[in-house]
């Protein structure tokens, strides 16, 4: 692809979509060439708002360098093949797909045909995380625990709370620990809206990684404890604190003796942004630049394979059961 500008279209604009049009019309050197819905009236009002059209996918792959897939996950398959046959690359929304082996099929056509595929883990793109990456191999981690909360919302969303927001952390997670699983557990709520799993490592580490739609405070946190500190990461706030030498000691106040846990706590300088932006210019300068996107197909089928396993954990595990004493058959369907 030559430097010339790079003409951009987005197919899906939902929520994500949306937004995706938005950055796109703010990159330098990009322009917003066009997008596409089945809801041609969302279409035509995000393409009015954006300065751009509103087209027909096939038509709209005829003109784009590079195009965002943000449709509902059982269309990003036939979507991101017509992206490939039409050479076009193409950054498609996580969940990547929704079977694995479709997603290896898709990566061999994309490598046959020269294009380029990255999927839209954003939370990568966080400036916490970012810099929590730079870290990581300095630190010796041994155990990671996530938390990805929030409220209910008022729209509907076909994929589980596993497929929909585990699966930034489980990204995560593979991102920061060399090394294969070897153990998942997993449970959640019988309505299936709030999970909790449990992952090791081949060479120790454990991940524990909870998920919900319907506790009432958005939380976005993950903390890594290593050899010898702890990381504590705000996705929201986009900040890091490191906690390090911590000291216990007991102390004379007021005639009584009491005790106190001091440490010192690191605040590393997070140069802020929105993730999104950086998540597209970083598409964008892969895609001209003939490099490995940061989030490959191939990172995000083996998330989606944990998500997968997991998910069929706290399917088997979170429905009522007559027999809640079988513990021993619990244990034996949680660790599949």
């Amino acid at each position: 692809m030559s430097e010339a500008t790079v003409k951009a279209g987005v197919i899906g604009v939902g929520r994500m979509g949306r937004n995706h049009a938005r950055v796109y019309g703010e990159l330098a050197g990009v322009e917003l060439v066009g997008v596409s819905d089945k809801d041609r009236e969302a279409a035509a009002s995000v393409a009015e708002e954006f300065d751009t059209e509103s087209l027909e996918a096939e038509d709209l792959l005829s003109v784009a360098d590079v195009v965002t897939v943000a449709v509902p996950t059982q269309f990003h398959a036939p979507l991101v093949r017509s992206c490939i046959e039409a050479g076009v690359d193409v950054l498609v929304e996580k969940p990547f797909v929704d079977d694995p082996e479709v997603g290896r099929e898709l990566v061999r056509e994309a490598e046959e045909a020269g294009v380029m595929i990255q999927v839209g883990h954003i939370e990568r793109f966080n400036p916490a995380v970012q810099g929590l990456t730079d870290l990581s191999p300095d630190l010796g981690i041994k155990a990671v625990d996530a938390q990805r909360l929030g409220p209910p919302i008022d729209r509907q969303i076909d994929d589980s709370v596993v497929l929909d927001l585990m699966i930034h952390d489980i990204d995560i997670l593979l991102s920061l620990v060399d090394s294969e699983l070897d153990f998942v557990a997993a449970t959640g709520t019988h309505d299936g809206q709030h999970a909790t799993a449990l992952l090791r490592f081949e060479n120790g580490v454990i991940g524990r990684l909870t998920a919900s739609r319907i506790t009432q405070k958005k939380v976005r946190t993950m903390n890594v404890t290593a050899e010898d500190c702890l990381v504590d990461v705000d996705y929201t706030n986009q900040s890091l604190e490191i906690h390090r030498s911590s000291f216990p000691e007991y102390v004379e106040k007021e005639n009584e003796m009491r005790y106190r846990h001091e440490s010192v706590v690191e605040t590393p300088m997070v140069e802020s942004g929105e993730p999104l932006k950086r998540e597209l210019r970083a598409f964008v300068d892969a895609a001209t630049g003939d490099r490995q996107p940061v989030v490959t197909a191939e990172d995000a089928i083996r998330a989606l394979e944990v998500a997968i396993r997991i998910d069929e954990a706290v399917k088997a595990t979170s429905q009522p059961s007559p027999e809640l004493d079988d513990v021993e058959g619990m244990e034996e369907v949680a660790e599949w």
